[in-house]
């Protein structure tokens, strides 16, 4: 059986003005107004409630008998015919999850748990393949593809998980049009930040971000090429991890990039992220970049030290005079306040800035332009079923659907079209050999502060984001994304590892999460995670969502940049 895209539930909204019921008791962020909600048909077992329960607590009530994958399963479909309608983060629901919550049980029962993610529902972002259910990238165009399993879609199912569905994303990752709509996809409509409805959740993995937020799933698999984990993370109150580039596979994944994409963990607990990491890392035949991974590189990424901070050297990436002038104020005090906390936990901080960043900025788009072109022309080319064939076929079917090009354009898949792909210009591969050569010096100078390795950092933090803005449609508002600050470039670009935590409230009536960014040297994910658990139970900052509709109208900025 094949699933159905919830499309038809979910149609194109321009501002958000019904507020959604909550299933479990939700905390009030400081200074928010509190929302009228309705009773859930959401059952759940007694004294479980989702948005706080982890991997671990689940396991141990699984064990114990208080509790069944199946039911679990049914708690979080039933958050989803509940929520998503308002939320628009599930694209499409698994038609099988209760079957594979109900074979979980027959397994935990009779032979003991397969791994770690056993009866745990999780929700894949639509440009991870399914064999199962299509997958789309949020285009109408891939709606009859029919690929395998990808790498990490087996690496889930083989440790137990029970994939629940697919997640709304930013159509093709953020990489169509210049002015796009972070959240917006023709298949899947548009996704909303659960903590205020008609504000966005950053892209392109939103539907990961908002699904695991409103505990419509407990765990996610997010993508990023530049800031899809980290920024959708950050604004919705989530720990989310970007890993070094190669430490888990791609194949079967839609790509921008093979030169900065990379899958990743999106959880409302930093063990919950540690944990779907440790399953889904590893080598891969099926991707070169793999075979990179350290002999010696510790795999247990889920033994985590809350003490990570005690003695250890952060670098705090500082806002500049002119980036202090686009970030408020409020914002500005959240990640002051992470910082005295860093040093709370131990651990001493020097100032930072991270140089070549105009130099990155300036080659990044048009290596990534190019690789674009390689790269998803191959995966159509590999990928069986009824669907355009390369990247001029994709154009012209967006030129003739009803839907496609209806809230902005396809600037990007025309200017990659146009471009050479690196093989045919060595000036390509040249930009990209020097951005990421930059990027990767820009993080190990920083990291290495002295002549000594006592002087050394062992990661850098800035802020993952400012609040979110309110969603806008070029063709509709005159604008798309009011994106304003971000610290993922340099990640992003040298193939590092870049962990984002919930750091605190910011925006109208203090109603919008904030995140900070640790990063730090390539295969460093372990530490990192150390220190993002570390600072997770020293803030304290995380809250549920409470689905507000409205906190207000913003300025329109000047300078809007979606992340990928």
């Amino acid at each position: 059986m094949r699933a159905v895209p919830r499309t038809a539930r979910r149609p194109l909204r321009r501002r958000a003005t019904v507020v959604v019921a909550a299933a479990v008791v939700l905390v009030t962020p400081p200074g928010a107004a509190a929302a009228d909600t309705a009773g859930s048909t959401t059952l759940l077992p007694a004294g479980l409630d989702l948005d706080a329960a982890t991997i671990p607590d689940l396991q141990q009530r699984m064990d114990d008998g208080d509790l069944t994958a199946v039911e679990l399963t049914q708690a979080y479909l039933d958050r989803i015919d509940d929520l998503d309608d308002e939320l628009g983060a599930v694209l499409a629901v698994n038609p099988g999850a209760l079957d594979e919550a109900a074979a979980s049980d027959e397994t935990r029962a009779q032979d003991g748990t397969r791994g770690p993610l056993e009866g745990i529902p999780v929700l894949l972002k639509d440009n991870v393949d399914t064999a199962d259910m299509p997958t789309t990238a949020g285009s109408r165009a891939l709606l009859n593809s029919e690929p395998d399993d990808a790498t990490i879609t087996t690496r889930l199912r083989d440790a137990g998980a029970v994939i629940i569905g697919k997640a709304n994303l930013s159509e093709w990752a953020n990489f169509r049009g210049a002015g796009s709509t972070s959240g917006w996809s023709g298949v899947g409509g548009q996704t909303a930040n659960p903590y205020v409805l008609d504000r966005n959740p950053c892209g392109s993995s939103s539907g990961s971000g908002t699904g695991v937020a409103a505990a419509l799933a407990q765990v996610a698999i997010g993508t990023e090429t530049d800031g899809s984990i980290v920024c959708p993370s950050g604004q919705t109150g989530l720990v989310g991890l970007k890993p070094t580039l190669g430490l888990v596979s791609r194949d079967g994944i839609v790509p921008i990039s093979a030169e900065q994409d990379t899958a990743g963990p999106m959880a409302r607990h930093a063990v919950d992220a540690a944990i779907v990491l440790e399953v889904v890392a590893g080598a891969d035949d099926a991707d070169a970049a793999t075979g990179e991974i350290p002999a010696d590189l510790a795999a247990d990424f889920a033994d985590l030290d809350l003490d990570a901070l005690q003695g250890a050297r952060i670098g705090v990436w500082t806002l500049s005079p002119e980036q202090s002038t686009t970030v408020d104020d409020v914002t500005e005090a959240v990640f002051a306040t992470a910082v005295k906390q860093v040093e709370a936990a131990g651990a001493a901080t020097v100032p930072v800035q991270l140089a070549y960043r105009d130099e990155i900025n300036a080659g990044e788009t048009p290596a990534l332009l190019a690789e674009f072109k390689r790269d998803l022309n191959a995966y159509l080319a590999a990928t069986p079923g009824d669907h355009p064939a390369d990247l001029a076929g994709l154009i012209a079917f967006n030129a003739q659907d009803p839907v496609e090009l209806s809230t902005f354009g396809q600037e990007l898949f025309e200017q990659a079209q146009a471009a050479a792909v690196p093989a045919e210009d060595p000036a390509i591969q040249q930009t990209r050999d020097r951005i990421r050569e930059l990027a990767r010096a820009s993080i190990d100078e920083v990291l290495a502060q002295g002549p000594g390795t006592e002087d050394d950092l062992d990661a850098i933090v800035g802020l993952t984001n400012t609040p979110g803005w309110q969603t806008r449609y070029k063709n509709l508002d005159g604008m798309g994304d009011a994106f304003e600050y971000s610290t993922s470039g340099p990640a992003a670009v040298a193939g590092y590892p870049n962990v984002t935590v919930p750091a605190g409230f910011s925006g109208p009536q203090e109603s919008l999460p904030v995140g900070v960014s640790f990063f730090g040297a390539r295969w460093a994910d372990a530490a990192l995670l150390d220190i993002a658990a570390d600072f997770e139970d020293q803030a304290a900052a995380r809250q549920a969502p409470r689905f507000l509709p409205t906190v207000g109208a913003d300025p329109q900025p000047d300078n809007p940049e979606p992340g990928t």
